[in-house]
């Protein structure tokens, strides 16, 4: 058992038979989280008892080898602004192409994004990279602030040294470099850009930032896209005049609502607005991006740090077409070798805001593969193969008991101008389809003392 698999095992059975046994701490924890508004659709986000723990060695060798891929989707997003074929192999709409056209004024291609990552002792995969807008930050901070001081977790702290791994800061730091290189020389007033729905229950991740960067002596405003005018050069909610726009939609949402005369998109093309994300994060954020990093042919003279990381821990993958293709160094047919290889396979959209399914071979029979490669073949589509899930032992509050449930465990961690500074870790039933036990947990690193 490893050092992390004894902490583990040391956490569950101080709450399965030790003096935290008891609900009464739990449903306190609860009622906190409750009125904090960590909740959404009158379900809390975090209905679990413990916190995701990672090694020091882990979030290190996770550190170093997501820069690394970073680095190399940068690189690969270069080469896809200047050649049009390799542009068609990422499947974009005619008017997401346009946007990724305009520059938005300042360096990085994604000044936030997370990864998604199965990570267990020493073994790490990326499974995507969430580029357009990514989410889990913000709530993962609170919930990290929230289960500091339960009694478990002080019990715990006696034996284990805890390092929360926190993002608010980092974020709030990449926004203003960015606006800075954009050319803004003043304090910015910030606008965060999100629909915002109709029935909201709880605290939305974007009103936690707002409060923070508010904190840290910010004017911001939570603004819905059908709220924003251009005149004058200057966009605008009523009086509120923006000069940084924190992008919490993302770009295909937007376009199914919106067209290219939307005050937003005017003011990015005059460049009166900073905009973070740019539009140009689409090109990363497209699952074809794994597929254009794990064929090697566009690879080969890529930094060798930048190769080993997608070689050791991205997953193969390629768009879904009627073409011939490499796997494992040797041509294939691709829709013969999807047939075949059901087992090992996963069909999954182009895009997370399409309405398209994901289909895990591994979890279908033949005939209902055959069917889901047939739609995979009319609508964008990835093939990627199978990496195992990480599975570990959580605690929760069922109707008043405590049980202990196994939980696939995925780590995303978030970076800020190509830097990881910090994660989070999302906690699901590990099968297709809706889970009632699933949420996001904070995470900390973990240290004997």
């Amino acid at each position: 058992m490893s050092q992390l698999d004894d902490a583990i095992a040391r956490y569950n059975k101080l709450l399965e038979n030790g003096s935290f046994s008891d609900p009464e701490w739990a449903e306190a924890l609860h009622r906190r989280m409750e009125r904090a508004g960590l909740t959404a659709g009158g379900r809390l986000l975090c209905p679990f008892l413990r916190p995701s723990f990672i090694s020091r060695r882990q979030y290190e060798s996770l550190v170093k080898s997501a820069e690394a891929l970073i680095c190399a989707i940068d690189r690969m997003e270069q080469m896809v602004l200047t050649t049009p074929s390799l542009l068609a192999r990422l499947e974009l709409l005619p008017a997401e192409k346009m946007l990724a056209s305009i520059d938005p004024g300042y360096q990085a291609l994604e000044v936030a994004a997370r990864l998604d990552t199965h990570l267990k002792n020493g073994h790490l995969h990326f499974i995507q990279y969430n580029a357009d807008s990514p989410t889990g930050a913000g709530y993962a901070d609170a919930l990290a602030e929230q289960f500091w001081d339960i009694p478990p977790m002080k019990e715990f702290r006696k034996r284990y040294s805890m390092t929360k791994v926190g993002s608010r800061k980092h974020l709030l730091t990449a926004l203003l470099k960015s606006y800075k290189q954009f050319g803004g020389t003043k304090k910015p007033n910030i606008a965060i850009v999100e629909f915002r729905p109709p029935y909201h229950s709880g605290r939305s991740e974007y009103e936690l930032f707002r409060d923070f960067f508010r904190e840290e002596g910010y004017n911001v405003e939570i603004v819905s896209p059908e709220q924003l005018e251009y005149r004058n050069r200057v966009l605008r909610r009523g009086p509120f005049a923006i000069d940084l726009v924190y992008r919490r939609l993302g770009v295909q949402e937007f376009l199914l609502r919106f067209d290219l005369s939307h005050p937003l998109v005017q003011a990015y093309r005059d460049r009166s607005v900073c905009v973070v994300n740019s539009f140009r994060s689409e090109l990363a954020h497209k699952k074809a991006m794994f597929g254009l990093l794990t064929d090697e042919t566009l690879t080969a003279k890529f930094p060798a740090q930048e190769r080993k990381a997608i070689r050791e821990h991205v997953p193969w993958t390629r768009l879904v077409a009627q073409s011939k293709t490499t796997y494992d160094e040797k041509t294939v047919d691709l829709p013969e070798f999807i047939t075949h290889n059901r087992e090992r396979l996963a069909l999954k959209p182009n895009d997370d805001y399409s309405d398209q399914h994901s289909y895990f071979g591994w979890e279908m029979e033949s005939s209902d593969w055959d069917r889901a490669l047939k739609q995979a073949m009319r609508s964008p589509y990835v093939v990627q193969e199978r990496v195992e899930p990480v599975r570990s032992v959580f605690p929760l509050l069922n109707f008043g008991q405590l049980e202990f449930r196994e939980m696939q465990v995925d780590v995303h961690p978030h970076a800020y101008l190509g830097k990881v500074q910090g994660c989070s870790s999302w906690l699901s039933g590990g099968k297709s389809g809706f889970s009632s036990a699933g949420g996001i947990v904070p995470t900390y690193i973990v240290e004997p003392k």
